[in-house]
């Protein structure tokens, strides 16, 4: 469906991001705070859960890109200038990953994230919940919490999602006094591909045109198939996910036809 209770999401007068829906399905969205670092403050925060529940719900949209402007970074965290506190009570703060994280706003179209420069603390958000990550070769990761005197929990926890556990503690404790660089991170598994600064835009827009092209029912119950099986045990993964298979594939409805379908190359990587 097309989402006809809300106006279409590129018509939408966003104030900290630029949002762009192409004629291949991807939706592009860019962090448009550069001189704040691309720090987040409440505007996005609720901008972003705006763009989910649009994403969620609009079925032109089938891949995303993720990405910065500016030249310093791809985002620092928060703003902590700009987050109004609501309130005394120590136990009232909301976690920002319920308006930033697609996968706590079910979203499972994939999505994929251009990164250069600094990502740094609450950038983590979107970056545990990518299903790709394409960093530019002057990219790094790090956590500043520690150094400041905070608690690093949510971050860092989404991240042993998709790394080792001793590197995720070591970013954690380390803080301010080292980053994880590009080629550092892709060894580590955080990130999937390193390119030169100038190819990061059309290198993760190429990937997110390649899944968009794909039939979009058995992309969103993959990347829902999989990402919800971290949350279970291996028995009850697997159980759900032969679920999945049998809601994705069902007999006599095949979206491909094997005989006719035009096989791309492969990439050796």
């Amino acid at each position: 469906m097309k989402n006809d209770h809300l106006p279409p999401i590129e018509g939408r007068p966003f104030e900290t991001v630029l949002v762009e829906l192409g004629d291949d399905s991807v939706l592009t969205i860019s962090l448009n705070r550069p001189d704040k670092l691309n720090s987040f403050n409440a505007q996005m925060l609720e901008e972003f859960s705006d763009i989910w529940a649009a994403v969620r719900l609009d079925d032109r949209i089938r891949a995303v890109v993720l990405q910065a402007e500016g030249d310093r970074a791809f985002c620092t965290g928060v703003d902590v200038t700009a987050i109004p506190s609501e309130t005394d009570n120590p136990w009232f703060e909301v976690d920002p990953g319920v308006y930033l994280s697609p996968k706590l706003n079910r979203v499972w179209k994939p999505l994929v994230c251009a990164v250069h420069g600094m990502a740094a603390g609450g950038a983590f958000y979107w970056l545990n919940e990518a299903d790709l990550i394409i960093a530019a070769d002057d990219a790094t990761f790090f956590d500043p919490h520690v150094s400041y005197g905070m608690t690093a929990a949510l971050e860092p926890i989404g991240m042993t999602r998709r790394m080792p556990l001793g590197e995720v503690l070591r970013i954690a404790l380390v803080g301010l006094d080292e980053r994880l660089g590009a080629e550092s991170a892709r060894a580590v598994g955080l990130v999937n591909e390193v390119v030169a600064r100038e190819d990061l835009r059309a290198t993760a827009r190429g990937f997110a045109t390649r899944l968009a092209e794909k039939p979009p029912a058995a992309i969103q119950g993959t990347v829902r198939a999989i990402w919800e099986s971290l949350e279970v045990g291996r028995v009850a993964a697997l159980e759900r996910g032969l679920a999945y298979t049998q809601i994705g594939n069902p007999i006599g409805t095949a979206e491909v036809d094997r005989e006719t379908y035009a096989r791309p190359k492969p990439v050796i990587r």
